[in-house]
Formats: C-alpha cells, sequence, structure tokens
C-alpha cells in the first residue's frame, strides 16, 4: 500500500523531498504557509502550521506527518498524536530542537560534551556568567533563532537587556565562547524500530551566521574525531528518541576536543551534498526513516565532495538566466535551484560538485556560485 506522507512547511527541504518521495513510491502532500513557496508542485493545502484546526484537516488523508522546519507548536503536535497520527519526529523529540535551553538540560543528563550554559533571567546572571568565562559569551534566544539570527556575541550585559525586555520573565541562553578550529556536522538516521545509519562527519564554513560551504568527508579528521562524532550522533539520537534524520552540528577545538553546538531533526544544510554525493540523500533517508522503511547505505559515491549556498544575488536579480549560465560553464556542478527570487543574503539554491580531489571540487563549485554573486 502506498503510504501517504504529509510535510508541514513548504520551504526548499520539503521541495527536495519530492522527486525521491515519487522514486520511493511514496504520495507526498505538503502544508505550505503561502502560495507559490518552493514545495508549490505538491501543496496539496495553504494554511497555518500554528492552527490545530487547520493541520488537523491536513493530516487527515496522509499516513504519516514530518516537517520541513521545527516550528510546529508543541501543544498541535500533541493533539495530533492524541488523535492517534503517526507524527515523527514526535513532540518528544522535537522539543529539543525548538528550545535550546530544554536542549542542553537533555544534553547535559545524557552526557553529551557542550560548551558551559546556564539559563538566565536578569542582567545580573548575565554579568555573573561574563565574569566567569572571560568578559565575552555567546547569547541565544531559546525559541526561533537559525541562520545566525537570535544569536550575539556580547562583551557586557547589556547588551542583551533588549532581548530581557523582549522574554520578559523568561530565561535566555548563555553560552561560553567557544574557541574552536572549525565547525563539523554529523547527520544520523534513525528509524521508529531502532535501525540507525551515519553519514560521513562534514566540515561546514559558516558566513554571517549562514551555512556558506559544506566539506564531505571533513578534510584531515583523525580516525578518532571521526569515530567520536558518529558516537556522539548516534548517542543523541537514541537518547532524544528521534525518528528521521538528525543533523548534531559540533565545534572541534584545537585539541580536536568536540562539543555540541546545536541540533536540527529534519534534513539538514550539512547534509545538501548527500544528493550528488552520497548512495541515498539525506532527503531519501529521511522519508524511509520516518516511514519505518528499511534505511540506505550511506557511502560517498567519489572520494570528494563541496556543497556551496546560493545566497541570492541582487534585488530581483534573474535567477533562472544565471543557472542556465552557471550549467553551461560549470557542468560536473549539479546545481538546485528553490524556486525563489533573488535577494541579498537569502538562499535561493545550492551546488554539488563530487569528485576524486576536494581542492577540484571546491574550486569548481565555487566558479559555478559565481555566477549568482
Amino acid at each position: 500500500m502506498t503510504k501517504r506522507v504529509g510535510v508541514i512547511g513548504g520551504g526548499q527541504l520539503a521541495r527536495m523531498m519530492i522527486a525521491p518521495a515519487s522514486e520511493l513510491g511514496l504520495e507526498i502532500r505538503v502544508l505550505a504557509e503561502q502560495d507559490g513557496m518552493s514545495a508549490k508542485l505538491a501543496a496539496t493545502q495553504i494554511g497555518d502550521y500554528t492552527d490545530l484546526a487547520t493541520v488537523r484537516e491536513f493530516v487527515k488523508d496522509v499516513d504519516v506527518v514530518t516537517f520541513d522546519h521545527e516550528h510546529v507548536p508543541q501543544e498541535v503536535l500533541r493533539a495530533l498524536v492524541a488523535d492517534g497520527v503517526e507524527v515523527h519526529p514526535g513532540p518528544d523529540a522535537l522539543q529539543y530542537a525548538q528550545d535550546k535551553l530544554v536542549m542542553r538540560a537533555k544534553l547535559a543528563e545524557a552526557g553529551a560534551p557542550q560548551p558551559d550554559w546556564a539559563g538566565v533571567a536578569t542582567r545580573d546572571e548575565l554579568q555573573a556568567f561574563l565574569d566567569d568565562h572571560g568578559g565575552r559569551a555567546v547569547v541565544k534566544t531559546p525559541r526561533g533563532g537559525y541562520d545566525g539570527k537570535g544569536v550575539r556575541v556580547i562583551g557586557s550585559a547589556e547588551e542583551a537587556d533588549d532581548w530581557f525586555a523582549a522574554f520578559e520573565g523568561e530565561r535566555i541562553l548563555v553560552e561560553e565562547l567557544v574557541d574552536f578550529r572549525r565547525e563539523l556536522a554529523q547527520q544520523v538516521a534513525r528509524r521508529k524500530s531502532g535501525e540507525m545509519v551515519v553519514y560521513p562527519v562534514v566540515e561546514s564554513v559558516q558566513k554571517d551566521g549562514v551555512c556558506a560551504e559544506v566539506f564531505a568527508p571533513a578534510p584531515g579528521a583523525s580516525e578518532r574525531a571521526i569515530e567520536v562524532a558518529a558516537q556522539i550522533g548516534t548517542q543523541i539520537a537514541e537518547s532524544l528518541g528521534v525518528t528521521g534524520m538528525l543533523a548534531v552540528e559540533l565545534f572541534e577545538t584545537s585539541d580536536e576536543r568536540l562539543l555540541v553546538n546545536e541540533l536540527a531533526m529534519r534534513p539538514h544544510n550539512s547534509g545538501h551534498w548527500t544528493q550528488d554525493g552520497a548512495v541515498t540523500s539525506q532527503f531519501e533517508q529521511h522519508l524511509r526513516a520516518v516511514c519505518d522503511l528499511p534505511l540506505g547505505a550511506t557511502d560517498t559515491l567519489r572520494d570528494a565532495a563541496c556543497m556551496i549556498n546560493i545566497l541570492g544575488g541582487p534585488e530581483g536579480a534573474d535567477i533562472d538566466e544565471r543557472f542556465g549560465v552557471a550549467m553551461q560553464a560549470h557542468p560536473t556542478a549539479k546545481i538546485h535551484t528553490y524556486g525563489k527570487a533573488s535577494r541579498p543574503g537569502r538562499k535561493v539554491g545550492h551546488i554539488n560538485v563530487a569528485g576524486d580531489d576536494l581542492d577540484d571540487a571546491v574550486y569548481t563549485a565555487r566558479a559555478a556560485a559565481a555566477f549568482f554573486a
């Protein structure tokens, strides 16, 4: 029997599930926030994902529900579960990707390595943390932040006064400012039966808080780092009960310690390279996992792969024309478009290049990406 998968959220992650769903014999339906979103090809309903009645209407004809993002309210998720709807990842797991304070407390309970942190509700509490950590720290809004939003590096408690006012009576997250060598990401897939697979750990490069480039596998990673990253990822997936794709963002310090930065329970930017560089893409793997199908192999197809995000360009630029020119100039580059209008800093697509030499792959991917600058 064909499974009907309902995806809440109409962004590019939902869009990139459409093709593998068809290949797996699955029927995919999307609840999009508005007309014309990236996943419009599969959008069967337009509506507010925070409204329970809207979501109930959407899920009544699907077999399993999953997500393009982590922002569906807990009360909506738990009502669906109470209705008998199969939701993956479920609310008990998804809460740790929705609230960074809840995540930090759970990771501490699970013994996962992470930066020093605290939940603070006043300027005095924040200043005390700063005084104990060299006078500088990172503050984060517990909910809603992504792509660099809701994150600040501060040197005095007064720099967070606006957040204390906005979140009056609630705590914000403060973390030590980690002196890291680079950022890594470990992806794990886990299905309901408990089967898990891991992808090669990758290096990610951020630009203005947004993932700009990913190198797979992480160049120069020691066997120990590879082993520890996989252990951290599988431990977290198991202890949190994740079903689907889990991305664990990591800091690698100069002495090769790995510290957990953040979590995402869905396909993730750090895994886009898998579309053209791995036996099973993260999008196919996520669908397999949430439908409790056997998981696919995670082996790389070539020795190395590079992913570069296309971060918009001039307002209103003709993206379609640029795609054509870039494809003609670099036929080995796989260029993926999200169907979005150009805007400076906006993710409108990405480029994957796989090959036998990482430097060559990076050169080609950057050259193709230059057409969109």
